[in-house]
Parts: C-alpha cells; structure tokens; sequence
C-alpha cells in the first residue's frame, strides 16, 4: 500500500525549531516533486514549500528565509526545516507528490498522495 507519514510536529515557542519529514511507503521519490501544506484552523489550505526530483526549491513568502526544504538521497524522505517559528505558523503540516515534478504549488488535485498530516503548534 502506498501512502505518505508525516513526523516531527509538536509544540513550540515562538523563535523555535521543528524538522518535518515527509516519508513514502510502498514507493519512492523517483522522479516526483513534494510539496508542503498547511491548515490554520478556521483557513483554508495553503501551499508553503516544494522541492522536484533535481532539487529545484519554492517557498511561500510567509516562510521564505525561515524554512528549508531538502530530500535525502534515498529517494524516500522529504524534509522540511523550519525555523524562527511564529504564532502564525501554527498549523497542521501535509506533504503530497507532485506526479509533474513541478516547481512551486498547483491545484490540490493535481497532487497524487498525501500524508495524514502532522501538528504544529507555536506557542508560549
């Protein structure tokens, strides 16, 4: 079965740190770009990072300077470095393929897997 895991969320202070990760199962990242979302309660979902297959980069202008998106070797893992944490970033974190290994972020439905989601919580 072929799915996405997300890990690495919980609860910080403002100026903090988290590492998300972004794991397929049953498949790798050949050739597939990911991209990260997020949900604010009460918001809709917005795209804040993508990474393609050769290591091509887009951040959102919300997190650009702050976050780091990278891919392992392996072809298996996504990550997504996430620093200076604010209030605002507080979120629930979904990584998805993209099967065009596309820079930047498109239409949800053009995204093929995703995750079950990982929470973010910046707070005092």
């Amino acid at each position: 079965q072929m799915h996405l895991v997300e890990s690495g969320g919980g609860k910080v202070q403002p100026g903090g740190s988290l590492r998300l990760s972004c794991a397929a199962s049953g498949f790798t990242l050949d050739y597939t770009g990911v991209a990260w979302f997020r949900q604010a309660p009460g918001k809709e979902r917005e795209g804040v990072s993508s990474i393609t297959y050769d290591g091509s980069t887009y951040y959102s202008e919300s997190v650009k300077g702050r976050f780091s998106i990278s891919r392992d070797d392996e072809k298996i893992r996504v990550y997504l470095q996430m620093n200076n944490l604010k209030p605002e970033d507080t979120a629930v974190y979904y990584c998805a393929t993209d099967p065009r290994d596309r820079v930047g972020i498109y239409d949800e439905g053009d995204y093929d897997y995703w995750g079950q989601g990982t929470q973010v919580t910046v707070a005092s």
